[in-house]
């Protein structure tokens, strides 16, 4: 057993949440992130999908992401294409982003310890916690903090340990291929549905790094298949001959997984916050939420500092503006990520028609779960047509 370590915040999870979290401590607060890779944004576990207002909002160096003003969705049957103008879609480097993340922490008071397991964490008596943690030579450390942040993603590692919650009982499981770019156009990303995807969706998105992302995602336990087997019938079967594109032998494999479950308000539990996937940040539609993370690190971080700081009311502000941004959508997103994960091609058919109808303010609003009324009418509207048809 290793030294004792001591700290104001221990952050369990060197994603971009916990990463951003860490960002944004003030400097008189000293920090400890545990991340249990080797290597900051290595693996992928990702598809890096996001939009580019938001990356220019975040400050995130161009070179980072790929603009995407071509959006297209497949179905069985069907088609909608979309130029997007007015809030183009972006893929990121996501190992680049996250190691840009990384070096906005300040070296005086932030430790990144690398390839290291969060096992176990109590609370005294004195009201601090006591974690430990485990590097990949087996080694055990003990680390004293008086404030935990549970940014571990889907495993909610801490607030099992803490018994304060538990991992989703539905989960997004995705698989990605990595490979050339070739001849796809480096400005156009596609998403499909129906017979190849069942329960979740596909995509195609090209990087910065003139790669091209082929994945495909799935809902565990609405389907007992793994994303795996679901992509090697995709490839079998040939359905990327539609899509133009020619797989490698040779391919880097990503996968990764996110919550699926209802959007919870409670994030604040005494000294111990969730953040990001463990906060259930994601989107219901499509699943896509490095950058909310970044954002309520961000957010995180300050209000931990004014927190410490004395400010007893900074951590509920941290999480109601968290409610405010997410509950209502987020209720109507999760029920329809419910509805359409019990779709059969027939039904994504129609699906996609009613989607190539709406504008292309109405289908980013829609990707990106943001319910407002009008584009609630809309869709409603739509179906009503269909069915009346």
């Amino acid at each position: 057993m290793s030294a004792d370590l001591i700290c104001d915040v221990l952050i369990v999870g060197g994603g971009p949440a916990g990463l951003s979290v860490a960002s944004h401590l003030g400097r008189h607060h000293r920090c400890i992130v545990v991340h249990q890779d080797l290597e900051i944004g290595k693996p992928v576990r990702t598809s890096g999908g996001t939009w580019v207002r938001d990356m220019q909002a975040l400050g995130i160096p161009s070179e980072l992401y790929q603009t995407i003003d071509q959006l297209d969705f497949f179905s069985d049957q069907e088609e909608a294409r979309f130029a997007v103008q007015d809030d183009k879609m972006a893929v990121m480097d996501v190992t680049g982003v996250y190691q840009h993340l990384a070096s906005e922490m300040s070296s005086q008071n932030s430790q990144l310890m690398l390839g290291t397991k969060f096992l176990r964490s109590e609370q005294g008596a004195d009201g601090q916690y006591v974690s430990v943690v485990r590097s990949r030579d087996g080694a055990e450390t003990t680390i004293h903090s008086q404030m935990i942040v549970d940014a571990s993603g889907w495993h909610c590692a801490v607030l099992t340990a803490l018994g304060l919650g538990q991992k989703p009982d539905r989960v997004g499981v995705g698989i990605e291929y990595e490979f050339p770019i070739r001849n796809h156009a480096p400005n156009r990303a596609v998403l499909f549905v129906g017979s190849t995807a069942l329960t979740g969706y596909g995509w195609i998105f090209p990087t910065p790094d003139q790669k091209l992302r082929l994945g495909i995602g799935v809902i565990n336990p609405d389907t007992d298949l793994s994303p795996r087997k679901v992509m090697d019938a995709f490839v079998r079967e040939g359905h990327a001959d539609r899509y133009n594109i020619e797989i490698p032998e040779d391919y880097e494999v990503n996968s990764g997984i996110i919550p699926s479950i209802p959007y919870d308000p409670t994030l604040v539990y005494g000294n111990v916050v969730r953040t990001g996937d463990a906060a259930n940040f994601a989107t219901p539609t499509v699943g896509e939420g490095i950058r909310i993370a970044i954002e309520f690190g961000r957010k995180l971080g300050a209000e931990i500092t004014a927190h410490l700081d004395g400010d007893a009311q900074a951590l509920r502000r941290y999480e109601k503006d968290a409610e405010r941004r997410f509950k209502r959508d987020y209720k109507f997103g999760f029920q329809m990520n419910k509805r359409i994960a019990g779709y059969t091609p027939a039904r994504w058919d129609k699906s996609v028609k009613r989607l190539s109808r709406l504008s292309e303010l109405e289908m980013t609003a829609l990707v990106r779960s943001n319910f407002h009324f009008r584009t609630i009418v809309r869709t409603v509207w739509l179906s009503l047509l269909a069915k009346l048809k």
